[in-house]
């Protein structure tokens, strides 16, 4: 995994972007539970990269638990798990 720089992207120094092959990875550390709007806040990020690189596919890179509801609204909007 090749580490990203986010500002290319418009985003946020904190954000944690890597690449691996033809996908974006957004890497989240932390123990507490993925809601739906941690979700929404994720579908933005996707946005702002496939605005640049439309062919790239977009993954979600946790060990922090989904919830139900955001895990199915995530992959409505073709960000894979």
């Amino acid at each position: 995994m090749i580490k990203i720089d986010p500002e290319k992207f418009g985003l946020s120094k904190r954000t944690k972007l890597y690449e691996n092959k033809n996908k974006v990875l957004i890497k989240v550390d932390r123990k507490s539970r993925i809601i739906m709007n941690d979700g929404l806040r994720f579908f933005e990020i996707a946005k702002k990269i496939k605005e640049n690189n439309k062919e790239k596919k977009i993954s979600l890179l946790t060990n922090a638990p989904i919830c139900s509801k955001t895990k199915s609204f995530l992959i409505k909007k073709e960000i894979s798990i």
